[in-house]
């Protein structure tokens, strides 16, 4: 690959936007293709965004009591029957196993799309008493569920994710643990990922199979299109009557339990891609960055500058996720195209003048400014510049959330919106699917949420023009 050519390989944000993602993830080494269809593979780049993802997430999981498990990837079909629309809501996505070790299996297993079914069968046996509850239980795993069309991240047919599955002794006490764990990923995708989000409630014909409730947190792209960045919900005792999960009350009679589960998954690195990236690759937040800083030295070759580097190195490795390149086989350009590339939030250059200065450059790569510091203040220095750009980032995305939103008061208001500028829109809802259905036929939008900050802007639906009370944020998505 050519130094001129690196960073201008990426296709054009504004001319493909799908090509211009498929050429981040390849070339930042996030993951690659596989000859399996449908699956990728993670780079260590890529899983290690995963894991700072994963291990700031869990941490928070266990501050709320959350403990972790792990239960079967397989499934028995029979599982699968007891809930109905569970069944028929996964049923075009599930894969089944029906041959093993040669011989044709007495019944079929399915490949875990999610494990409410077989969690459910093992807290039936381990629940009894009133004194048991909660069982907060989490597994981090994989699932497989057969998308037709596939994009790496934001939809493989394989993908990570955790999901956690609660019982508890009263409903109240359900729906609370349901809204605390949405509030952790509202939590990890603003604070961690410097994404704003839109938190609310799906409509029924929205919500997942099986659910009394789903709540979500919608996320906006580059484009304008809504990501749907992770869900929580209140199963009530959809799944604890069939599954027979029931416990002896504080009166000594037999109640059935209510239900939660909820999940983020890999799609959570698509998003990202999407929300933060540009034409000179991908731009990460600092708190999810592998590398938060890299120090590439000039003229490397005259005498000093390479001690001078790594002794930089071994200063700050312990305070900051830090590399250094040494490489003598590529120029300086070519690794500022790099980290650009990368995403890694600081560049440190420095040279042989700079050192006869003691002080050093710093690069950021959200707004790509250069600016000068003495080696005695690089600390503090770093310290202050990524925590600016984590908020910068931030900014930049909610002021385009902002910017892409509109309110519509009538169905050509709101084609027209849609039309002039992808994004999200503000209207009102009568409550009937149909509505929801003919905005879906006539623009490409779907109902992302109701969110819980509902605002008044008529009463009125945007579709059919009767009376409506909910206030719903639409929106084309990924």
């Amino acid at each position: 690959m050519s130094e001129k050519g690196y960073v201008k390989e990426i296709t054009n944000i504004d001319e493909n936007i799908a090509q211009w993602y498929t050429d981040i993830v390849r070339k930042a080494e996030l993951a690659d293709y596989t000859d399996t269809k449908g699956c990728i593979a993670i780079r260590p780049y890529g899983y290690a965004i995963w894991e700072n993802i994963q291990n700031y997430t869990d941490k928070k999981f266990k501050e709320t009591g959350v403990k972790n498990t792990y239960f079967p990837v397989l499934i028995p079909e029979s599982l699968l029957q007891k809930e109905k629309d569970h069944i028929e809501g996964f049923a075009p996505e599930v894969a089944w196993v029906t041959e093993a070790g040669g011989e044709q299996l007495e019944e079929k297993l399915c490949i875990r799309p999610t494990s409410e079914t077989i969690i459910s069968t093992l807290y039936s046996k381990w629940l009894s008493s009133w004194r048991d509850l909660p069982f907060v239980y989490n597994q981090w795993c994989n699932v497989l569920r057969w998308e037709k069309e596939t994009r790496p991240f934001l939809r493989s047919r394989e993908f990570l994710w955790q999901e956690g599955h609660t019982i508890h002794e009263t409903a109240k006490e359900a729906q609370e643990r349901t809204i605390q764990m949405l509030n952790i990923y509202a939590d990890v995708v603003e604070n961690l990922l410097a994404i704003p989000v839109i938190k609310g409630k799906k409509t029924e014909t929205e919500k997942f199979a099986g659910a009394d409730e789903t709540y979500t947190i919608e996320t906006m792209m580059y484009d304008g299109k809504a990501l749907q960045s992770g869900t929580s919900h209140y199963f009530g005792q959809n799944f604890t009557k069939p599954f027979d999960i029931k416990f002896q009350n504080r009166e000594g009679k037999q109640e059935y339990a209510y239900q939660t589960s909820w999940g983020i998954s890999t799609r959570l690195i698509g998003g990202l891609i999407m929300a933060h990236g540009d034409n000179r690759g991908l731009k990460l937040p600092p708190r999810v960055a592998p590398v938060q800083v890299k120090i590439v030295p000039i003229a490397m070759q005259k005498e000093g500058v390479k001690e001078k580097t790594i002794q930089l190195y071994e200063k700050l490795k312990n305070k900051f996720r830090m590399e250094i390149d040494l490489r003598d086989n590529v120029t300086p350009g070519y690794k500022f195209n790099e980290c650009e590339m990368k995403g890694i939030p600081v560049r440190i250059e420095i040279g042989p003048r700079d050192i006869e200065n003691g002080e050093c450059i710093l690069v950021r790569r959200d707004t790509l400014e250069k600016t000068t510091i003495k080696l005695e203040n690089i600390e503090e220095g770093l310290e202050k510049l990524l925590e600016d750009i984590q908020k910068n980032m931030y900014e930049i995305c909610k002021k385009r959330m902002e910017s892409k939103t509109t309110i519509a008061h009538t169905l050509e208001e709101f084609k027209a919106n849609m039309d002039k500028e992808q994004g999200f829109i503000k209207a009102m809802w009568c409550g009937n699917a149909e509505c929801e259905e003919k905005i879906k036929e006539l623009t490409s939008a779907k109902s992302r949420c109701m969110p819980f900050e509902q605002e008044h802007i008529g009463d009125t639906c945007v579709c059919c023009g009767k009376k409506a009370d909910k206030m719903v944020v639409w929106g084309r998505q990924y």
